[in-house]
């Protein structure tokens, strides 16, 4: 999947918060239900395509999520397009077919089959016994389906500034907390108004459930502490970075993040007045959907003798791949393909080409494999 350029991604941004008519939305929504029966799902995403599909995801859950988890549908819509340009085109388009918010976005990360819409609904009803908050509903999505913060993939990223209180927004009083932004909204966003780079770190928006990051105290008042943690969490009872006055002294933490995305990702607690520093390392997100890598083994040819049936194991596939399907080929006129497939008593379950030759003389006939293999991430 090529990736989008930083101004089609601004644009997005614009084209997801314009206002529009609900019989335009109408008209999209039927536009798009007619074109799933004529379109495959793994068909290509042009950048018009994904914006169609991206303003068709917002104008379906924006409201949702602003409901359930206090985030701003402008804010939401924005901090997803890394999302949207990341998705693969099968994912996205069966997002869009979801009938829940949490199966939409278990879709849309390619995590969908463990996350069908009946399950979501039954585990939400089993709460029906008492009234349904927003804030227990949101709970009951985060932790009784539990999509996102499983079987997560670590990706390091070069160290990068994200925040500088000594550059932006001062000491940190003491006894109290900031709310930080550890991700880009987008490809054009950056960390200057938190004191950190001019530039998106390489981590816009990457749909990360938890992020790695060095913390550094710098000249506390007083002796203390600072606690990391994720936005919209209680404050737990455990230091992240202990200090002594005046010390400069730092940690390597990792601390979750909203995942969906809320307004900001995480937050520092200080017991001193403090500066402090924090460069971001890398991060976790869930696996995503790729496509399998695929060769094919060198055609191989074989002698098959006048009015005879036989079959011819073709080459095994290289180390790591897995043959998928054979590969079986015969320009003479007269021989017949008698099937094909994997030979269960070979130790590397080779393919087979099965022949028949109707003629009167020998024929020569060629078999290989195709290979795949589901490339690390």
């Amino acid at each position: 999947m090529s990736i989008l350029s930083r101004r089609n991604l601004a644009a997005w941004a614009l084209i997801l918060l314009v206002p529009v008519s609900w019989q335009a939305v109408a008209q999209s929504q039927r536009t798009a239900s007619a074109s799933k029966h004529v379109v495959s799902l793994a068909a290509p995403l042009s950048p018009a395509e994904r914006g169609v599909l991206a303003r068709e995801f917002v104008m379906k859950w924006g409201g949702y999520a602003q409901r359930m988890y206090d985030v701003p549908v402008g804010i939401w819509a924005k901090r997803m397009v890394s999302n949207f340009v990341a998705a693969d085109p099968t994912n996205f388009r069966k997002a869009l077919q979801r009938d829940t918010f949490e199966g939409a976005l278990a879709e849309l990360a390619g995590t969908g089959h463990r996350l069908a819409d009946q399950q979501v609904i039954d585990r939400f009803a089993r709460h029906a016994n008492s009234a349904l908050t927003t804030k227990t509903a949101a709970e009951i999505g985060a932790k009784a389906l539990g999509s996102t913060t499983g079987d997560l993939v670590f990706t390091a990223v070069t160290p990068c500034r994200i925040v500088d209180t000594r550059v932006a927004g001062g000491a940190i009083a003491a006894n109290s907390s900031r709310a930080f932004l550890g991700l880009a909204v987008n490809s054009g966003a950056n960390f200057t108004s938190q004191g950190g780079s001019a530039t998106n770190c390489n981590v816009a928006a990457v749909g990360a459930s938890a992020i790695v990051i060095n913390v550094t105290a710098v000249t506390p008042a007083g002796a203390g502490f600072a606690t990391v943690y994720k936005s919209g969490e209680s404050r737990p009872l455990a230091a992240s970075v202990n200090y002594t006055a005046g010390a400069i002294v730092n940690n390597s933490v990792v601390v979750g993040v909203p995942n969906p995305l809320a307004i900001t990702d995480f937050i520092i607690y200080t017991f001193a007045q403090s500066d402090y520093v924090v460069d971001i390392v890398g991060y976790f997100s869930p696996p995503q959907a790729t496509n399998l890598q695929c060769t094919q083994t060198t055609l191989q040819s074989f002698t098959i003798a006048a009015g005879a049936s036989t079959f011819f194991n073709n080459q095994l596939c290289p180390t790591g791949y897995h043959e998928v399907m054979p590969y079986c080929y015969s320009s003479d006129a007269g021989v017949n393909s008698a099937g094909s497939g994997v030979n269960s008593n070979t130790a590397g379950l080779a393919t087979f080409c099965a022949w028949h030759n109707t003629t009167g003389g020998s024929r020569t006939v060629f078999g290989g494999s195709i290979c795949c293999r589901v490339p690390g991430r």
